[in-house]
């Protein structure tokens, strides 16, 4: 049988250091132009940013543990 190697760089690490950068330069670019309304966005996209990597990592972490608590329980079986 196949073993599946762990996960090392959850897909939701990248996707959310994107979207902190993109809300940081949102940010700046905003402020400079004084456009409030895409300032707000920018300054949300960056505050949900953390938050987005530790939901990923923590949902692939658990998904790792049952994968080896699967291969246990098949051998002991």
């Amino acid at each position: 049988m196949e073993q599946k190697k762990k996960l090392r760089c959850p897909m939701g690490v990248p996707g959310g250091i994107i979207a902190a950068i993109i809300g940081l330069v949102g940010i700046i670019v905003n402020s400079i132009d004084f456009c409030w309304i895409s300032l707000l966005t920018s300054i949300a996209l960056f505050l949900i940013a953390a938050p987005f990597v530790r939901v990923t990592m923590m949902i692939h972490t658990a998904n790792d543990r049952l994968d080896e608590l699967e291969r246990k329980m098949k051998e002991k079986s």
